[in-house]
């Protein structure tokens, strides 16, 4: 008999109440080794606010989310934190302007913001490997404040990966890139997800231009509920988009990529 692998991450009914706002209802979500995933939806569709369940920095009202087979509630939060890698550029702001790059890189081992434990030789060896591996090898002595946008993006990527996750969650990863160097950055995601034996990958974007071939799969946000979940190839559509974004829209695909646009009465519409 094959043998059936432990879901990386499992979210069952999960509700988050706070006061008479509901924040999360009734979320079912389960992400497999070999997956990659996007959690697409408009602003305030409960994108942050899942995130923060899953790194345990907002409790749920009920339902449960399991990391490996682990249940939040009954395991260390902290440990648990180790097993998923995240990369947001709300995280830009704590880091040191006099740190450099491979500094950062290894403050993702101990799960720390402004790197105080002790450095040792082959911390530092596995760090810049990881720079090699986000193309910023030379860049390692660079303090953070002469990084630009785009490759300090990489650097939390890098960071990420240090304690070796088996989830890594980007969380808008293109905000405020500009187009080139957003695309050298889609590019460096889909290699990552093309990686063997890398971690798999929950995007969260508002974005479908960001969508990559290497993302298997899609989960679509609207008001703290989920619209739908599922492969790309059978819930990319422009129905599932209307309802998500809460307007008629058109979905184009050019090559590997997807196009959102306004229909044409809806664009009329605005711009009266």
């Amino acid at each position: 008999m094959k043998k059936v692998s432990t879901p990386i991450l499992t979210v069952s009914d999960l509700c988050v109440v706070r006061g008479s706002t509901t924040i999360l209802c009734d979320l079912a979500w389960e992400v497999r080794r070999g997956q990659h995933w996007v959690i697409l939806g408009p602003n305030g569709s409960g994108k942050t606010s899942l995130l923060r369940v899953l790194t345990g920095y907002l409790s749920l009202t009920s339902g449960s989310v399991a990391v490996l087979g682990r249940i939040y509630g009954r395991s260390d939060w902290r440990e648990l934190r180790k097993r998923i890698g995240i990369v947001s550029s709300a995280l830009q702001l704590s880091i040191p302007p006099a740190e450099q790059a491979i500094e950062t890189v290894i403050s993702g081992k101990f799960a720390q913001l402004d790197l105080w434990a002790k450095i040792t030789r082959p911390d530092e060896a596995e760090a810049t490997r990881l720079l090699r591996l986000v193309g910023l090898a030379k860049l390692a002595r660079r303090e953070w404040i002469y990084l630009s946008q785009g490759e300090r993006q990489r650097v939390l990527i890098a960071r990420a990966l240090m304690a070796r996750p088996e989830l890594l969650i980007l969380d808008e990863p293109c905000a405020g890139l500009d187009p080139v160097a957003r695309e050298h950055f889609l590019g460096f995601m889909e290699r990552l997800g093309k990686k063997r034996h890398g971690p798999s990958l929950v995007l969260v974007t508002h974005h479908v231009e960001e969508i990559t071939p290497a993302f298997s799969h899609v989960l679509m946000l609207r008001a703290g509920r989920s619209v739908v979940t599922g492969p790309v190839s059978a819930t990319l559509n422009r129905h599932n988009l209307g309802r998500t974004f809460g307007t008629a829209v058109s979905l184009q695909r050019r090559g590997d990529r997807f196009f959102l646009s306004l229909t044409r009465a809806q664009s009329r519409s605005r711009n009266l």
